[in-house]
């Protein structure tokens, strides 16, 4: 280096230079010495020694010149003492090795940075957290992306010590690493090592410190790979066959840290994805859900669905429009799913993480026959299982088949990636227990089952006819025409939350009206339809039985609870269809027509027959709420131990609800011996008054319960006769309806006891006038005289013979009178005896006897009296033992008369 080059050559001034010429040698000295020094080591290559040669008179000028601080300072730099030999050349082994020590570090370090070490502290230490992913735009071939992300270098992550500090001592050194650009291709080994895509990533500079954090932002290509491999994997993972997924990705990527270039790696890594590493559906929530009618003159049914779908992601990108076809499942997993309707979507902007809205409008033109139809082997269709599990408050499920894009712009890449993938979306059920606002039953009709029914048949089940009248609120968005044209219902009924029977309702016609809302309530369906002979089963008997007494003498209205499942044929604007199945739940009040008829005690008479009301001698229940009368009392059959009556019955209905009964037997009771049994057959009765029913009654007390019950007819037949009160129990039994032992036995719990109808007997034309010339003198005669059996009797004292006037009860019928065996009396004393043994016959109405020889009580009071009645009447008073015969059926009775008129004549 020439003297122009130092740099402080042309600052040196003769003002600067000192005195003394001892200075000004010293200082040349200094700056020939140092010039000697810089000037061979400017131009020094690497063939230039590290230590340059001086000579001998150099050094001596050079320490001439040094002022006592020099000289002390460069022997310690030089390691030379006076003469000695210099400490460098002493410590020279020492130099070189910390030398090769620093070159050694160095290489590890840089071995470091490209050995497997670095990759493993790189792959355990870097940390990056996505915080943006947006659609830039579509491309050509695929979609441009921004990523957006936090970088950072966390040491605590590594597990090995070594390769923990090794790494962070590298990274401190190298500070910062950048990648080239690089493609990174993405392979799926388990399907076939197929390329799911790749990504063309920019440069990427950053810190590579621990704890240090670099914000990146860079845009990417992203091309698709195998359309088909893509869709296989989707629908793998759609259809939960994905238990896990490995990824492999390969990359060649250019590094250097600094002005370091470490030439290109070759990088393959793969990633496994288990359970819930995987991805799923997001969840969404329904807000708004119309059903209409299509618009703008379209056929079918329109539908407006607004929903919130949760992103938890940090994706931001544009949705085009897209159009779906909206399926459902079919009778069987594996069967093919079945195309209802399409859905549309308007363009959607997602913005990360935040909750995205999204309005669909749907369309259905007309249900497949497929969606309807029954499935093999069983009662329901396609249909019936999606809305049925969606009104029982269960996730339904349909099939959203993507995609299809109307905006002509979208590539033609995303219509072939996207096209045929199926996608399930579980649709929350909605529980339709509330619907139902109102369950009546109007104009019931029982039907009993027909005598010749085998029991245990369906023949055999007793069967209801009614008009059903359901009231069902509508959901709020169903805003379409809807009627209902048939229904088919399986009912459970419960009482007290027991399950008291069966109720099966046939197919029936149906007709529904809409009612709009009202206030706060929402729109209304009337549903009516008339239900004829659904067939009853009673599965709890004990339960029938409290019903039954509830109803009949407890004088409240029974509550019913149904539960069914109907099945209704419905008009839609989509076409005619059936939905099976839907659950129903009403309550349905049983009740009396009148309440008070369960306790009302009365007293009619019909065809001159009374009854009186109240409970009977052996404490069943009252039989007021029927209020049975008999009358036109006729024998129409005869047997040695029985006989076969006919009556006509009138009979209260205090129920709102009206039967038929084909066939029905009941015991007739005395004191709880069975006595006969009465029959009807074909009976139809309605609520209110039931007039003329027919009625045949066999009275047959041996053949029924021995001598004791023949004893028992006996003492009835003489009592009643004998215008004592007596009463008469009915109960049902076993054979009450032959097809239904079961009811007739329950019903026999609720015996019905009443008093005995007194007969009815003609009348002499002078009783119809309260003012009998023939009776002027007896003001207290019994008003009831009419209806005795013995309406009058002459007594003829020269003959000694009684002529007696009966009245018959029977209209058709003979009775005779085979033996008798009569003592009068007046006031308690005998006036007279008749024994008489050969028969005679008692016609129908009023007829004479024969004159019957007495045996006067000569001397007696009662003698005297008749005596003395001369010319006049008589209150006798009688008892007899009266052998009787009606046809082939023969009685021995005893009667007794009190305030018989009898005439006194010579």
């Amino acid at each position: 280096m020439d003297s122009s080059e130092e740099p402080w050559a042309s600052s040196t001034t003769p003002s600067s230079r000192p005195a003394s010429q001892k200075s000004k040698k010293s200082q040349q000295s200094a700056r020939s010495s140092r010039s000697a020094r810089s000037g061979p080591s400017a131009r020094s290559t690497e063939e230039t020694p590290l230590l340059a040669r001086v000579d001998g008179s150099d050094d001596e000028e050079e320490a001439d010149a040094q002022t006592p601080a020099t000289t002390s300072l460069l022997p310690s730099l030089t390691g030379s003492s006076g003469g000695k030999t210099p400490l460098w050349k002493k410590r020279w082994p020492s130099i070189l090795a910390l030398v090769i020590l620093c070159i050694t570090a160095a290489l590890i370090m840089l071995g470091f940075l490209a050995s497997e070490g670095i990759e493993e502290y790189a792959m355990q230490a870097a940390d990056f957290k996505p915080t943006k992913l947006s659609l830039d735009s579509l491309t050509k071939h695929g979609v441009k992306v921004q990523v957006e992300g936090d970088f950072t270098m966390d040491a605590s992550k590594v597990k090995k010590t070594s390769v923990r500090n090794i790494g962070r001592f590298g990274t401190w050194i190298a500070r910062e690493a950048e990648t080239g650009a690089t493609d990174v291709d993405v392979y799926l080994p388990e399907y076939g090592n197929i390329l799911v895509g790749t990504a063309k990533v920019p440069a990427i500079k950053v810190s590579i410190r621990n704890g240090h954090t670099t914000h990146v932002s860079f845009f990417a290509d992203l091309e698709p790979g195998s359309f088909d491999g893509i869709r296989n994997i989707a629908n793998d993972w759609i259809e939960g066959r994905l238990g896990q997924i490995r990824v492999k990705g390969k990359a060649e990527v250019p590094l250097k840290s600094g002005l370091i270039r470490l030439g290109k790696q070759y990088i393959e890594e793969s990633l496994v994805f288990k359970g819930n590493d995987l991805p799923s559906l997001p969840r969404y929530d329904i807000t708004k859900l119309n059903l209409r009618e299509a618009m703008d003159g379209n056929k079918g049914m329109g539908a407006d669905v607004s929903l919130v779908v949760e992103n938890d992601f940090p994706v931001q990108l544009t949705v085009p429009p897209v159009s779906v076809d909206v399926l459902v499942g079919g009778c069987q997993p594996a069967d093919q799913h079945i195309m209802v309707g399409t859905a549309e979507t308007a363009q959607l902007n997602v913005e990360p993480k935040t909750d995205l809205e999204v309005n669909v409008t749907g369309h259905v033109e007309k249900l497949p026959d497929s969606l309807t139809a029954t499935c093999p082997d069983s009662t329901k269709s396609p249909l019936d299982w999606l809305l049925g599990n969606y009104m029982q408050g269960e996730d339904a499920t349909i099939y959203i088949n993507c995609c299809k894009f109307p905006d002509p712009a979208t590539p033609d890449w995303a219509r072939d990636l996207l096209k045929d993938i199926t996608v399930p979306v579980p649709f929350a059920g909605r529980d339709m227990g509330n619907l139902i606002k109102n369950f009546t039953l109007a104009d019931v009709h029982f039907d009993l089952p027909d005598y010749f029914a085998e029991p245990g048949t369906p023949e055999a089940a007793p069967r209801v006819s009614a008009m059903i009248k359901v009231v069902i609120a509508l959901p709020d968005e169903m805003n379409f025409p809807i009627d209902v044209d048939s229904v088919l219902a399986d009912a459970d009924v419960f009482y007290k939350k027991r399950k008291l029977g069966i109720l099966k309702v046939p197919k029936q016609k149906a007709n529904s009206t809409r009612v709009e809302a009202r206030g706060k309530e929402g729109p209304l369906l009337l549903v009516e339809s008339y239900i004829k002979e659904a067939p009853i089963e009673i599965t709890d008997d004990d339960l029938f039985t409290e019903v039954v007494s509830a109803l009949l003498f407890g004088g409240k209205s029974v509550m019913l609870d149904i539960k069914a499942a109907v099945s209704v044929g419905v008009e839609s604007p989509i076409g005619k269809f059936v939905v099976r199945e839907i659950p129903a739940e009403g309550v349905v009040p049983v009740k009396l027509r009148d309440p008070g008829l369960a306790t009302s005690r009365t007293k009619a008479n019909v065809n001159g027959l009374a009854i009186g009301h109240g409970n009977g001698d052996n404490g069943s229940p009252s039989v007021g709420a029927l209020s049975p009368k008999v009358g036109n009392l006729s024998i129409i059959g005869t047997s040695p131990t029985s006989i076969t009556l006919k009556a006509y019955v009138n009979v209260t209905n205090p129920t709102n609800y009206s039967a038929t009964v084909p066939y029905f037997n009941i015991n007739i009771l005395v004191n709880g011996t069975i006595l006969g049994q009465a029959t009807a057959r074909d009976v139809s009765i309605h609520p209110g008054n039931n007039t003329n029913i027919v009625v045949t009654a066999i009275w047959d007390p041996f053949t029924n319960s021995g001598a004791k019950g023949k004893a028992i007819g006996k003492e009835l037949l003489s009592q009643y006769v004998s215008r004592y009160n007596t009463s008469l129990t009915l109960q049902t039994h076993r054979g009450t309806i032959p097809a239904q032992p079961a009811l007739g036995s329950l019903l026999s719990k609720f015996p019905i006891t009443f008093q005995t109808p007194s007969l009815s007997t003609p009348k002499k034309p002078s009783e119809d006038d309260p003012e009998d010339p023939d009776d002027p003198d007896d003001p207290d005669q019994d008003k009831d005289e009419g209806s005795h059996f013995i309406r009058e009797a002459t007594m003829h004292l020269i003959s000694s013979t009684a002529q007696f006037t009966l009245s018959s009860p029977f209209s058709t019928t003979t009775l005779y009178i085979t033996n008798l065996n009569a003592t009068a009396y007046h006031d308690g004393q005998p006036s007279g005896k008749i024994l008489y043994e050969l028969p005679f016959a008692v016609p129908p109405g009023l007829s004479d006897t024969p004159r019957l020889p007495v045996d006067w009580s000569l001397g007696s009071v009662g003698y005297d009296a008749i005596k003395k009645a001369l010319g006049g009447t008589l209150k006798l008073s009688a008892f007899a033992d009266v052998g009787i015969r009606i046809g082939a059926w023969k009685e021995q009775i005893w009667f007794q008369g009190g305030a018989i008129g009898a005439h006194v004549r010579l």
